[in-house]
Order: C-alpha cells, then structure tokens, then sequence
C-alpha cells in the first residue's frame, strides 16, 4: 500500500484537517499519480456539509486533479513516468452499459466518483485530490498538454467539462445567441467555450459589477437578471441558455427568453429543489428544459486538447491546503475569481 496524506472532513460539521491514509498499489492498469494541483468545486462543500446526503467521513474532496505520472502498471500503454495528467469526477465505471459503450460514462448506473464513492479495490471509499496522490485506472486519466498551465488547467477537470459538454451536446456555434445564467467557477467557462464556438454570447448576474469582466472573459452583451426592463428586451431571442446557478430559481424569467425549439440547460445541483416553472412557457414555444453531468472521458480529452490548441484555462487563485476552509467561507460569498486550485506541494508543510 502507498502512504498518503491529505486533508478531510471527519464529520459534516468541523472544518477539514489533516489525514493520513493509504492507497492501494498500482494494479496491471493502474496509473500512479503524484498530484500537483486540485482545483475547489462547489460540491466539495456541498459533500463536505453533507448537503446532498450521502456523506462518509471521513471525507477527501477533491476531482480536478492535475499531476505527473511516478509510477505504472504492467499492462499500461497510454502513459508515462513524468507524463502531465488529469483526473475529473470519476475513476471507474461498468464498462460494458449503453452509457459506457457511448463514451458517456457519467451517466454509468455504476459509475464510481472520484471521492465519497464505494471503491471496488479496497471495499471502503473514494478518496479525493486534496491529498499527494493518487492511483487510478489508466482508463481515467486524461492526456494534459505542457502547454497549459497545470494549475490553471486543474478546473477543466470539472467546471470545463461541466460546461463543454452540454455546449457541444446542443451544437453552440455562429449565428446562435447564447445565455450563460451566473459568472462563478462554471459560468466563467461557459462563456469562454461559447465565445470560442463563435456564438453571440449574453451573461446573465444579479451583480452588476461584473459586467466588464464578463466582457473581458468573452461575453458579448451583461444583463442584470434582476432588471425587468433589461430582461424583456431579450425575450425570445435566445437558442440556448446554460444556467450555472446553484441555488434553487425562478426558472421562468430565462424559459421566457428562449426563441421556439430553445433550450434552457441547468448545470447546478441546489440544496432546495428550484420552483416549479409554468408549463405554458415551454409549451407554447416548444421549449426544451434539460440537465446536464459533467461528461465523458473521450469529450474530456477533446476539450483538453482544443484548451491546449486556444490557450484556454480556468481563471484561479492558488492556495496553501492549509488555508482550504477560508477558502471555504470565501466560496461561500463569491469572493474568488473564478476557481481555488490547492497547491499539494504545501501539504510538505503539515510534517
């Protein structure tokens, strides 16, 4: 077994501290990975609290993992010692489902995630990035270019695939307007993809003050969804609307400014189910209401390699693991710009 040590929750209700535990040896396909970087997803804090039930402490977040290979199995092909790799929301799955066979293995009725999920190895549980290492099937591991930051990098793992899929799902391109609803960890990224899609891209926010960083990011047009008069203006006008919002919403307001056949795509998983929309607001223009998860292993690649080919990555702040539950509170209040990404090298500072 492999010593390793990381930071976790040992309970929903105290913050996250040192923890030490081990991981398995590297198995004929296994990929050991000593972790560089992990990016901070909302759901980690979700888990973290328990919000969603589910929880097992003690509990290692952590699923947009950036690091460099130290290690292999025997039958491994794809990879290297010293290769730059990344590892998302999961690490295993059933292989053989419909979802599985069309590389859409997060919706696997088996999936097996990153952390807090029951791991087929050692009968316990996942445990995530925020810790030195990581071993996982090299079926799971995603290709990194040199050329992205890897810091940086560590959120497409999530909020990029987050956002990537659903915009390549719905075909996002030119001659189509595009809403991206919230300008956090997900939303920043949708309204990168969509503007290098080519798409005429709109940021909806309650925070005037974003308007010209929503711009500097690639928005075309800012509209402070809390302005009645702004909001009419666009009504019917939209294709596609990619609701990045956590928090339960009025979904009406955003179904109102599809144009016929639109759709309107949420991305986030609230604590509190959102309000029943008005069926008529999607009857009456054929609308669509859809959800989307994360994404499969082969689009994850794809997007990896077209970030390395555009020069796209997360806009984050680095932070020691020690300051991860500030980091925590400052999530809390939207006061990050737009992703916390861990440098695991500070974990040398606990010993």
């Amino acid at each position: 077994m492999l010593k390793s040590h990381g930071y976790a929750a040992y309970d929903a209700a105290t913050p996250l501290r040192p923890f030490g535990f081990e991981r398995r040896e590297p198995l004929a396909e296994d990929v050991h990975i000593e972790i560089l970087y992990c990016g901070v997803c909302h759901s980690d804090l979700h888990q973290v609290r328990n919000e969603w039930g589910g929880s097992h402490f003690p509990l290692v977040p952590g699923h947009e993992i950036v690091g460099r290979v130290a290690g292999i199995g025997g039958a491994v092909t794809q990879f290297k010692p010293g290769d730059l790799v990344g590892v998302g929301c999961l690490v295993d799955s059933c292989r053989t489902c419909p979802e599985c066979v069309d590389d859409q293995e997060q919706y696997c009725d088996q999936l097996v995630l990153t952390y807090n999920s029951h791991d087929r190895h050692s009968g316990g549980m996942t445990y995530g990035g925020y810790s030195n290492r990581v071993v996982v099937d090299q079926r799971f591991v995603l290709k990194i270019s040199e050329r992205l930051d890897p810091a940086a990098a560590a959120p497409l793992l999530c909020a990029g695939i987050t956002t990537w899929s659903p915009l390549r799902h719905w075909r996002v391109g030119p001659s189509q307007k595009v809403g991206v609803v919230g300008l956090g960890g997900l939303g920043h990224m949708g309204v990168k993809f969509a503007h290098a899609f080519g798409a005429e891209v709109v940021l909806f926010t309650t925070s005037p003050g974003k308007s010209e960083d929503a711009r500097r990011l690639g928005a075309d047009a800012v509209v402070v969804s809390k302005n009645a008069e702004e909001m009419t203006r666009h009504s019917g006008s939209f294709d596609f609307i990619l609701d990045t919002v956590a928090a339960a919403h009025d979904l009406d307001p955003y179904l109102t400014l599809l144009k016929r056949d639109g759709t309107l795509c949420l991305l986030g998983v609230p604590d509190h189910p959102h309000p029943a929309p008005n069926a008529a607001n999607l009857i009456f223009k054929r609308r669509n209401l859809a959800g989307s998860l994360i994404g499969g292993l082969r689009e994850t690649q794809e997007m990896l390699d077209f970030c390395a080919e555009h020069g796209i990555v997360s806009d984050i702040e680095q932070i020691p693991m020690q300051q991860i539950n500030t980091a925590y509170q400052r999530m809390l209040k939207g006061d990050v710009k737009y992703r916390f990404v861990i440098d695991l090298a500070s974990l040398q500072d606990d010993h």
